[in-house]
């Protein structure tokens, strides 16, 4: 098939557009760049600079290269910004959004499989949680998320859409050639790795949650495993359209038993700092990901948190300056 993957510059997207070439998919990546990395895109992909709010644009890859289904990815992702500017979340992740469903339609282009986020649950205390659950996103980056869920359901009633929604908890790992690199990095596994290698000390926020050791516990999921759950996805867009899935690995770590099992990867003496509790953390916030298993017949092979650690840190290891290096 002929495959769009916006945000293919990305985390995530970079490697869904390796999976997808692996497969003999020929690959179009579209990404503005402003987060994403020229360097991790495939050189087996054709890539278009572009914003999904230019229409035009759009308009043109999809005739270009009559793409046949959609990977959507693009995303403002930077939570520490969606209180102070909202704005470029309901822009880029709402209104480009709605463009690229728009461009579908013009040009006859009838699947997309939506990356969510478990930040559509907002805060609980039911651990796992299911896809049933109350959502109550507790930031713009949720909300922005939660909202274009809605719209594919809408199109998908009005116009006949075939859609699935991806709820990842916490992607992680790297393969050989791709790895995680944002800047600002927030994401637990890359900063403590990253402390290993500097010396810089890892702030912990909060030690006094309802858990084994105090701190917050988290599902981790290898981020090659959310790839092969999209082309699970892909294949079973029309059998499951409209439904929504949990990517997690139904297991979770606390941060010191990341910290821990980190310190045994890279023999290193890792430095803690306490710090407040962040407002909105939940203690606990563990998929269940059966549904996932059951309908997609997907199952996590690299999510064990050692092999998650390991491939993370022979990836640092070699771009101590991310994509820079």
């Amino acid at each position: 098939m002929n495959i769009l993957v916006t945000g293919g510059a990305g985390y995530v997207g970079s490697v869904e557009a390796q999976e997808l070439v692996k497969r003999h998919h020929t690959v179009v990546v579209l990404d503005n760049l402003s987060q994403g990395h020229r360097e991790a895109i495939i050189s087996e992909a054709n890539f278009v600079q572009a914003d999904l709010r230019d229409t035009q644009a759009l308009d043109n890859i999809f005739r270009q290269y009559k793409i046949e289904a959609v990977m959507h990815m693009a995303a403002e992702t930077v939570v520490l910004h969606s209180t102070s500017d909202p704005q470029r979340f309901f822009q880029n992740n709402v209104v480009g959004s709605i463009n690229l469903l728009d461009g579908m339609l013009n040009n006859h282009v009838n699947i997309i499989i939506f990356s969510s986020s478990a930040a559509v649950y907002g805060e609980h205390n039911d651990s796992p949680l299911e896809e049933e659950a109350c959502k109550v996103p507790m930031n713009a980056y949720g909300d922005s998320k939660l909202i274009f869920e809605g719209i594919l359901s809408r199109y998908g009633e009005a116009y006949g859409l075939k859609y699935i929604c991806l709820r990842y908890f916490n992607a992680a790992g790297a393969t050989e050639r791709l790895g995680e690199d944002h800047r600002p990095e927030t994401h637990l596994i890359p900063t403590v790795l990253k402390a290993a290698m500097t010396g810089s000390p890892v702030t912990i926020f909060g030690a006094d949650y309802a858990t084994s050791d105090g701190t917050c516990v988290r599902d981790f999921v290898h981020v090659e495993d959310i790839g092969r759950a999209h082309l699970l996805a892909l294949e079973k867009a029309v059998e499951f359209s409209g439904r929504a899935f949990n990517l997690g690995n139904q297991r979770g770590y606390s941060v010191l038993e990341v910290v821990n099992k980190a310190e045994e990867i890279t023999r290193v003496n890792i430095q803690l700092k306490l710090s407040n509790r962040r407002p909105g953390d939940p203690a606990v916030l563990v998929a269940s990901s059966a549904r996932a298993r059951q309908d997609l017949g997907w199952e996590p092979k690299l999510s064990g948190l050692g092999t998650i650690l390991s491939s993370a840190w022979d990836w640092i290891q070699k771009h101590s300056n991310g994509y820079d290096s």
